[in-house]
């Protein structure tokens, strides 16, 4: 069997040192289990998506030395081959049988509707019963999650965890009010595409792969719950969310104004990790970080 994972970036922020450790444990775990390196660029958050993050994700993955296989070189490759827009007709299938099989129905609460009714975002299944028609404009697609059961996620390098879908991602959208598929859809629909065979994400990425894995089950998509997880500890303070909002400090690009060599940026990433020994590569950042961390502890367990 053919093993890959994937590099998968989203466009709509400066590459931040959180997705650089994660992109370094991506790299080391490929070479440990002798995977191809896809670099697939997520850009289906068509508001957000911006052609000078698009630059950055080539200029720091070249800058930082990581490595990839399989996917575009540069900014005209990427739009011209690989871009999701290119995909759209997988996303619309999947959207489709998902229609016919009533496994959806069309939301139209306004976000802050829902923060009025619940703090955390989760979804308080206020559509689940109202009858509205899926082609009404402006109305968001979301799964009907409501069976209870466990979800079993095949953890690197060894054993199943367990969980169940958490609050946060009960009747998840899969397709937006503008009409694109939602993250968890398209991300799913790219993974089994590509023949994705190892994930590595930070643990707060944790209830989206339960929620890509509970989409995977209800589109019988057997080949996505064979994939192996591996969700790795946090950098110090980084709230993803906050990290990739503020170009600040925390980017590459930012960094690499000041004059930062990419040793120094590894090397920064190591303290933001709290390691001591000296770091000069992706190589010495996974290592570091795999000694710092036994895998089993870092694992989240739903």
């Amino acid at each position: 069997m053919h093993h890959k994972i994937r590099i998968a970036p989203t466009p709509s922020g400066y590459l931040h040192i959180g997705n650089i450790l994660s992109f370094a444990l991506t790299a080391a775990l490929a070479g440990q289990v002798g995977a191809r390196i896809l670099l697939r660029i997520d850009d289906m958050d068509r508001q957000r998506a911006n052609p000078a993050y698009l630059q950055d994700i080539f200029d720091t993955l070249n800058f930082l030395e990581l490595p990839w296989h399989e996917g575009p070189r540069n900014v005209q490759e990427f739009e011209s081959e690989w871009s999701q827009l290119h995909r759209m007709p997988l996303y619309q299938d999947v959207l489709n049988r998902l229609q016919d099989s009533g496994q959806v129905f069309a939301c139209n609460c306004s976000r802050s509707q829902l923060r009025s009714l619940d703090a955390d975002d989760a979804y308080p299944g206020t559509c689940c019963y109202k009858i509205t028609a899926l082609n009404t404009d402006q109305v968001s697609w979301r799964l009907f999650t409501a069976n209870e059961d466990l979800l079993n996620v095949n953890l690197w390098p060894d054993g199943i965890a367990a969980a169940k879908l958490p609050a946060s991602m009960q009747h998840f959208v899969v397709r937006k009010k503008d009409g694109y598929p939602a993250y968890q859809l398209s991300s799913l629909v790219d993974d089994i595409h590509f023949g994705i065979t190892h994930i590595v994400r930070g643990a707060d990425l944790w209830p989206s792969t339960l929620a890509q894995l509970h989409l995977a089950q209800a589109l019988q998509a057997d080949s996505f719950a064979q994939v192996r997880f591996y969700h790795h500890g946090l950098l110090v303070g980084d709230d993803t969310q906050k990290l990739s909002k503020s170009a600040g400090a925390t980017s590459v690009k930012y960094l690499r104004e000041q004059g930062f060599k990419p040793e120094q940026v590894y090397q920064q990433i190591a303290i933001k990790a709290g390691m001591k020994q000296p770091v000069t590569n992706w190589q010495q950042l996974a290592e570091a970080f795999w000694t710092e961390q036994s895998l089993q502890d870092n694992q989240p367990t739903g």
